[in-house]
């Protein structure tokens, strides 16, 4: 029993002396790629090195093919730049089809009070893209929100749309107006609630647009197509306050 214990123990060992031997020998002798990097190791002998001196998983350990693939994989990590932060958008820009956020009930309800330090006017119009007088008075909030953004208005387009529409007809419709106001969507089951925290003399047609002073108190209202001259003098009164 102890023979047979003994001669593949020494078997072993042997054959492990001759082959770290070899691969010595190997390793010292210059290729001529080696060479002309003026190198005494050529490139695949870094790799055989981690090969034989870095644990192998037990499904890579017959497996050539497969430690050298993990291999390789472990280098174009390395390779790899790091992922560097990027500052966000602002959060009411939108600039895709991914920025139109859905709210619900609270959330408009934030979107009305605001932060206590914005004291800017802010200007609400509910619309839909099935709803015809919405479309065709968009264009004229689009020029609006381009000649008043930087004086001081603060403009929130919300959108009565499906949820199902968020990613197809309204970005559609925007991106044909080319508009560039915030735009949310508006996802409550019963629309009731919400419009009477928005005006309880809406009865929920669409458009409705309605003008906010500093003090989140309407100062304007219209249901149906806006009269932009109309609209424009109430802006204009509030940023002037």
């Amino acid at each position: 029993m102890k023979s047979i214990v003994r001669r593949p123990a020494a078997f072993a060992v042997g054959f492990v002396a001759i082959f770290f031997l070899g691969f010595a020998a190997l390793a010292q002798t210059p290729s001529a790629n080696g060479a002309k990097q003026g190198g005494l190791f050529p490139p695949i002998s870094a790799e055989m090195a981690r090969a034989f001196f870095l644990p192998r998983p037990g499904e890579c350990w017959v497996d050539e093919d497969c430690w050298a693939a993990m291999l390789e994989r472990k280098r174009v990590r390395r390779s790899q730049p790091i992922l560097k932060w990027q500052p966000a958008l602002p959060r009411f820009e939108w600039q895709s089809e991914n920025d139109i956020r859905a709210i619900d009930l609270e959330g408009l309800k934030k979107v009305l009070h605001r932060e206590p330090n914005d004291k800017r006017p802010l200007l609400i119009n509910f619309w839909a893209t099935w709803c015809d007088p919405c479309r065709e008075e968009f264009p004229d909030l689009v020029k609006l929100d381009a000649d008043y953004k930087d004086k001081g208005l603060n403009f929130i387009a919300i959108s009565l749309d499906d949820i199902s529409d968020i990613k197809s007809e309204v970005p559609k419709f925007l991106n044909q107006m080319k508009a560039t106001m915030p735009v949310v969507l508006l996802n409550v089951n019963d629309p009731e609630p919400a419009i009477k925290v928005v005006d309880p003399t809406w009865d929920g047609q669409l458009p409705a647009t309605f003008l906010y002073d500093k003090d989140s108190k309407v100062v304007f209202k219209h249901f149906g197509k806006i009269k932009p001259d109309e609209l424009r003098a109430a802006i204009d009164k509030e940023i002037k306050k």
